[in-house]
């Protein structure tokens, strides 16, 4: 079936146009005349059946359609410029699309992603953050690490490493104090995390304390955003020390209670979908970061 789209052409006229607000000047960007400029316009316009600019003696303005149509195939010219010199660029080599939980990827993988590389320059990773479990039908993603349970259908899982967040704040918060103890961190301003939203009320359970504020307070989607908020002494976080180790070693942060939350029942895992398992480059991936993973928890 014949697809219903515009010409390339007409497309990446539109979209200088309509970023200039000028066809002089996306004729002059394009190296086309204005006359050529104008024609794609029109014939585009015909083909939509929809005016998406109004012209006047002052030059051009985009209608309300336009507007909206413009944002929309910027990004998909954009896509679409992203995925021809990603092409042109592997030139034969290997990659690896992976997804990966923001503040682990930068944290935790990224420090020692270079010694995978060493080991096999012929492969590149190319991480993007994905923060929620997606279907791998609908994505480019060849694997994904993400926090959970591990149970994701139509795939392999294998485990990493928990978490055992800790109570984490400003040393300005803390005081003169070593530490918090149950009770006064139940009446501190509690950080809480979006994906973890029962986090605080397991941490209070595992005391025996109950309080009506363990899911009080502002959410935050990443753990780079709760440390953040911590440091700059808006309250108390339950962050993996993993995580911010930089900011414990400087002082910017102190663990406010050595009793962390543990055996949550989810992990971080490396998952697979089970059409990639024979994939060369996902083994080799694989087996290094699995052995990463055990050598810290080891450590």
């Amino acid at each position: 079936m014949r697809r219903k789209i515009p010409s390339t052409a007409a497309l990446i006229a539109f979209e200088s146009a309509a970023r200039h607000q000028s066809f002089t000047r996306a004729a002059d960007e394009l190296s086309l005349t204005q006359g050529a400029v104008c024609r794609q316009i029109a014939g585009l316009e015909a083909f939509l059946n929809i005016e998406l600019f109004r012209r006047s003696r002052r030059g051009v303005k985009l209608t309300e359609a336009g507007q909206s149509y413009a944002r929309r195939v910027a990004g998909q010219l954009d896509a679409v410029e992203r995925d021809t010199l990603a092409v042109m660029g592997q030139q034969g080599a290997m990659s690896i699309e992976l997804a990966v939980v923001p503040t682990f990827g930068t944290q935790w993988l990224l420090p020692r992603l270079k010694d995978f590389q060493h080991l096999h320059p012929e492969i590149t990773v190319n991480l993007t953050n994905r923060t929620r479990p997606f279907l791998f039908a609908d994505t480019e993603f060849d694997a994904a690490v993400y926090f959970g349970d591990g149970d994701w259908s139509g795939t392999q899982a294998h485990l990493l490493m928990g978490e055992d967040p800790m109570p984490v704040c400003s040393p300005a918060l803390l005081g003169e104090q070593t530490h918090f103890s149950g009770e006064q961190m139940a009446s501190l301003p509690l950080l809480q995390q979006t994906t973890r939203p029962y986090a605080w009320r397991q941490w209070f359970n595992a005391q025996g304390i109950s309080t009506a504020r363990d899911m009080a307070g502002p959410r935050y989607e990443l753990f780079s955003m709760l440390a953040q908020a911590a440091m700059h002494e808006m309250g108390v976080a339950l962050i993996p020390p993993f995580l911010i180790r930089r900011e414990l070693d400087e002082g910017r942060l102190v663990i406010a209670s050595d009793k962390p939350l543990a055996d949550s029942g989810r992990a971080y895992y490396l998952i697979v979908p089970e059409r990639k398992v024979q994939s060369a480059a996902l083994a080799a991936f694989r087996d290094w970061l699995v052995g990463e993973a055990a050598r810290y928890r080891s450590a």
